[in-house]
């Protein structure tokens, strides 16, 4: 059932209704009145019982799932899921981490393509391929259908990883099934703004900001396994790492 909250607007205030209602709801969030998986009331329901416009309280709504606080799902309805996903520095995959977190993760291919070894390709990835050739694969990841990152993989074509694998397994998933041992990595993490075609990809409004991330694997044996060249909406996603003297 979805929860009716108690709102009380100020329609004499300054500040618009629309962000006095997000901030209503949004409160009801942090407060624990709105748990992870509740159903928010439809907009119909909010119009009718507060007396507002249905693109004062789509707006509102719209200002809260940019944050990551609620999603809508077709058939569902409009749901609280928490605000940010946050990741330890370890060499797991994404796939994984989100349904460990309890987030059901998902795939959409973007690109699936064999690539030429460019000298900035070259210098990026920074290992001995000697003869290899590689195939680049650019996938939209989401969680709980919300878009969380855009996930571009370097590997060997010789892996046999096909675009139908990737739409239904994890890269690092597969890449465990055909015996490899993956054991470190070396990761440079950024921030930039955005370009149209993430933003548009991400559901994010330019300009808007992400986290980037390029990791060069290797196996246990010191040989290349992947290069990941990674974007994250930094308003959802997080790192955390441990410091010790």
């Amino acid at each position: 059932m979805a929860k009716e909250l108690d709102i009380t607007l100020e329609r004499n205030s300054p500040v618009p209704l629309y962000y006095q209602l997000a901030q209503s709801i949004e409160h009801a969030i942090a407060s624990g009145t709105l748990a992870p998986g509740d159903r928010l009331e439809n907009e119909l329901s909010l119009t009718t019982r507060l007396g507002l416009s249905r693109p004062t309280a789509r707006q509102a709504i719209q200002e809260l799932v940019k944050k990551g606080l609620l999603v809508r799902k077709r058939g569902v309805g409009t749901q609280v899921v928490r605000s940010k996903f946050s990741r330890d520095e370890r060499l797991t995959s994404l796939n994984d981490d989100l349904a460990k977190a309890g987030k059901v993760p998902g795939t959409r291919l973007l690109e699936y393509t064999p690539v030429e070894m460019t000298d900035e390709l070259i210098d990026a990835i920074d290992a001995d391929l000697g003869e290899i050739e590689l195939v680049m694969v650019r996938r939209l990841r989401l969680a709980d259908d919300m878009p969380l990152a855009i996930l571009t993989n370097y590997l060997p074509r010789h892996y046999g990883i096909t675009a139908e694998d990737l739409q239904v397994r994890g890269l690092y998933d597969l890449l465990r099934g055909l015996g490899i041992n993956l054991k470190i990595a070396h990761q440079r993490i950024n921030a930039r703004l955005l370009t149209e075609e993430e933003a548009a990809l991400l559901d994010e409004e330019p300009p808007a900001a992400c986290l980037t991330a390029d990791r060069v694997a290797y196996d246990d044996t010191g040989v290349f396994v992947e290069f990941g060249r990674h974007v994250y909406r930094s308003a959802h996603y997080s790192i955390q790492s441990s410091l010790v003297v």
